[in-house]
């Protein structure tokens, strides 16, 4: 795994974790989570929990790199997410 291709993982991981735990457009599947299994379920916690999210995107993002890297998929999706993230961050410091 090159740099940019770690570099690239993380920024996806972190926008990702970012879009399941807090994002207005996941907000439904994490009512429907907490709906199905309960608000105090294990569940219901891991998908409002960033540090617990993030360990599964995590994962997912290592495993895919490894089989994925250098393809132009790879470098396009993770990008995208990466410079999402970074757009994120800049307009909180910003606005």
């Amino acid at each position: 795994m090159s740099l940019a291709e770690f570099l690239l993982s993380v920024g996806a991981t972190c926008r990702l974790t970012r879009f399941i735990t807090k994002d207005t457009l996941a907000a439904g599947f994490r009512s429907w989570v907490a709906g199905r299994f309960g608000d105090d379920s294990k569940l219901s916690y891991l998908v409002s929990c960033s540090w617990c999210t993030s360990v599964w995107v995590g994962s997912t993002m290592a495993a895919l790199t490894y089989g994925s890297a250098g393809t132009t998929a790879f470098q396009v999706a993770t990008t995208a997410l990466s410079l999402s993230y970074l757009a994120g961050l800049a307009s909180q410091w910003l606005d």
